[in-house]
């Protein structure tokens, strides 16, 4: 088979299916993983698709809103959510930014904890309004409807107010050279404004957003203290991170 041909069928399957796996390329086209690994970094630099560790997944010029997103990895999101629980302790400040998995950790919380949350999400600010120990400071700014979350000048002086225990930081996508990188410019001021506040950073984040990036930078990779997955942490494919210094849950 031609590379041409290789590489239409990779954008034919990826159309099919919204992701494809390295794994399966490599038997339907019978060729090596790394073949197809190249392929995908050639088809992800022309914009076709997105590559993320394990394959890729179809690329957007839009990321898909809140309402969206919850319906997506929702296993993955408990497992994670779980994995969070054992980092907090009552008595903490928390820095919680806008997203799917943090809402799932906010959602997973004993109902008797004591804390103090800070975030921009009206979803986690509604989570939290039935946990009676826990002090919420919402912080106020310009509405993003896509996320339900506050942005702008306003949001991030606010939390330059505070100064975190742990932040836990939903991330679009981290790579050990490019770091971690947001889909939107707003919201990639605001993590790295709870980033600089907070003693202590978690990233959440499914597996196959690891090895990826998006346009806006955030913060360098060994920024972070900890990346939560939904992975058991001693059989992913993470040395590079722990090499750097960074936990892996």
């Amino acid at each position: 088979m031609l590379k041409a041909e290789r590489l239409q069928k990779i954008v034919e399957q990826i159309a099919k299916d919204n992701k494809v796996i390295l794994d399966d390329l490599s038997r339907l086209l019978n060729v090596s993983t790394d073949t197809i690994r190249r392929d995908i970094k050639e088809l992800s630099d022309k914009g076709l698709l997105k590559a993320v560790r394990g394959g890729a997944i179809i690329g957007s010029p839009v990321h898909p809103h809140f309402k969206e997103r919850q319906n997506i990895d929702t296993q993955h999101k408990k497992v994670i959510a779980q994995k969070v629980l054992s980092f907090i302790k009552p008595g903490q400040v928390i820095l919680a930014n806008a997203g799917t998995t943090t809402t799932a950790v906010m959602e997973a919380l004993p109902r008797d904890i004591s804390l103090t949350v800070i975030t921009n999400s009206f979803p986690i600010v509604s989570v939290l309004e039935d946990f009676l120990n826990v002090n919420v400071f919402f912080i106020g700014g310009q509405l993003n409807k896509h996320s339900f979350s506050t942005t702008g000048y306003e949001t991030i002086e606010a939390i330059r107010n505070f100064r975190a225990d742990i932040c836990l930081l939903g991330i679009c996508s981290i790579d050990l050279k490019l770091g971690i990188t947001g889909f939107t410019y707003e919201e990639s001021l605001i993590d790295r404004a709870m980033i600089e506040t907070s003693k202590y950073v978690i990233a959440l984040s499914t597996y196959e957003k690891i090895g990826a990036s998006d346009p806006y930078y955030v913060c360098a990779a060994n920024a972070i203290d900890v990346i939560i997955t939904e992975k058991d942490p001693s059989i992913a494919d993470l040395t590079g991170f722990k090499d750097a210094g960074i936990t892996i849950k």
